[in-house]
């Protein structure tokens, strides 16, 4: 006979935490599965893990520069292992937080090993150590995320590549590293590795790095990352792929014309996939798309009543702040009373380049799309007296308001704490406050903040 609970969780990505927790506090007896390590991708080889490795090479870069500053040092030296040790000791701390967090509680059972489906309602988990058992309950919240998406390409499977989590393990800074996929994490491992010392190429398929940015956001980034040395292809189709003597060789495709590539390390960062292969879900009636990714509708339950997907394996935006507010969602719905949905809430992110880039609401391009009578804002971040001082003045911001209501619809901020400026932007877009009304905030000064008086009195 199956074990019973109140609840199980499959996978410990940001949602499952708190999830587990609320159980807790309610007394529901709740399994807690996970196949690897606790946290989900975030904590263990995303968010976490990389933002402590661009903040090294922010550091080496600053150092670098230094004399612009009338600082004079040696030249910098980048020792790689004790980069990956201070990454991997913050990602333990984060990672063992969690865990105890769960593990104190008597009501919930964290189990460690593969989760299989026998049924709608049962769920076989192998362990480790190959014990089985056998659990079931009326409420299944998978929360299993991600992997990376490895493209068919000519010789792949024959040499050794990197994905974003095994690049983090290196053990020496690779001296020409090549990076296929021009996405967020294509460009913050670029710059990453490029200020640790290694050689960048960047292959992109399409016409533009961040396709779904507008084209003066990822042409001003384009800039920021060449004029630091890294070299970007754009409608470059890698052919096939060789091991050589001294690394590997790319033969790529940029419109008729065929090129060859040589470097030392191949990064593959092409997108994701769901995990949702192990699941076994064709021995349920859950659906799926036909990538794999789990059906929901507004209030993450899918076509199994009782049976919830959270985090990045529905599909659609793959941020841990959306898999957190998955979450509350589901918290309000089934225990105050409440019917709230996914559809229509604002879904911001920054991609940590450097500068960073902080987006919230609608682009220009779907401005125009969706028909809006609009007004486009936009300021050099060297207009602003905080980034002269400290010597940041790259990049711009963009903000989209409705010349009709006066609210904003969206926001682009390309500079230092893009993001941070960019959730300003944001609490203001959430309290519908008329952009004509931040022209007479009083914000301290020098402050980054004091940019958006001047930005919003256009």
């Amino acid at each position: 006979m199956p074990e019973k609970f109140n609840a199980i969780i499959i996978g410990t990505g940001q949602a499952a935490k708190p999830l587990a927790l609320t159980f807790a506090e309610k007394e529901w007896k709740t399994a807690v599965i996970e196949s690897k390590h606790f946290g989900g991708s975030c904590i263990n080889y995303g968010c976490t893990p990389t933002k402590s490795m661009i903040a090294s090479a922010k550091i080496a870069n600053t150092v670098r520069h230094s004399a612009e500053y009338g600082i004079r040092t040696s030249s910098v030296r980048v020792d790689i292992k004790k980069v990956i040790d201070r990454k991997n000791k913050i990602v333990r701390s984060f990672r063992d937080s969690g865990k105890n967090a769960i593990e104190k509680q008597d009501c919930i059972d964290l189990i460690f090993g593969t989760a299989s489906f026998i049924d709608n309602y049962t769920v076989k988990v192998i362990s480790k150590n190959s014990e089985e058992r056998i659990l079931s309950a009326e409420k299944i919240f998978i929360n299993t995320g991600v992997s990376p998406n490895i493209p068919q390409i000519e010789g792949l499977n024959e040499i050794n590549y990197y994905t974003s989590e095994s690049l983090m393990e290196v053990n020496k800074v690779p001296e020409h590293l090549i990076i296929i996929g021009g996405g967020y994490k294509g460009l913050e491992f670029g710059q990453m590795f490029r200020r640790f010392g290694s050689k960048i190429s960047i292959i992109q398929k399409g016409n533009k790095l961040l396709k779904r940015e507008d084209d003066d956001i990822t042409d001003e980034i384009y800039n920021i990352l060449t004029d630091e040395g890294i070299k970007i292809y754009l409608n470059a189709d890698t052919q096939n792929v060789k091991d050589i003597k001294k690394g590997l060789r790319l033969e790529i495709r940029i419109e008729k014309n065929t090129m060859k590539l040589k470097g030392s390390h191949l990064l593959i960062t092409t997108g994701v996939k769901p995990n949702t292969e192990s699941l076994s879900l064709t021995s349920t009636d859950i659906e799926t798309d036909d990538k794999g990714f789990i059906n929901v509708n507004d209030e993450l339950e899918t076509n199994i009543e009782g049976v919830y997907a959270l985090g990045d394996v529905k599909g659609g935006p793959a941020f841990t702040h959306i898999s957190y507010d998955d979450y509350r969602i589901i918290k309000a719905n089934l225990f105050e009373g409440k019917k709230r949905r996914i559809k229509g809430r604002l879904v911001p992110y920054t991609v940590f380049t450097d500068p960073q880039l902080g987006r919230v609401g609608i682009s220009e391009s779907e401005a125009i799309q969706k028909g809006f009578n609009y007004r486009i804002l936009k300021m050099p971040v060297s207009h602003i007296a905080r980034a002269i001082e400290t010597g940041e003045t790259r990049g711009f911001m963009k903000v989209i308001v409705d010349d009709d209501t006066k609210q904003i619809l969206g926001c682009a901020v390309l500079g230092a704490e893009g993001g941070e400026i960019m959730s300003m932007i944001e609490i203001a877009m959430i309290a519908k406050l008329p952009y004509t009304e931040l022209q007479k905030v009083i914000f301290a000064h020098p402050l980054l903040a004091e940019s958006l008086n001047s930005l919003f009195s256009q």
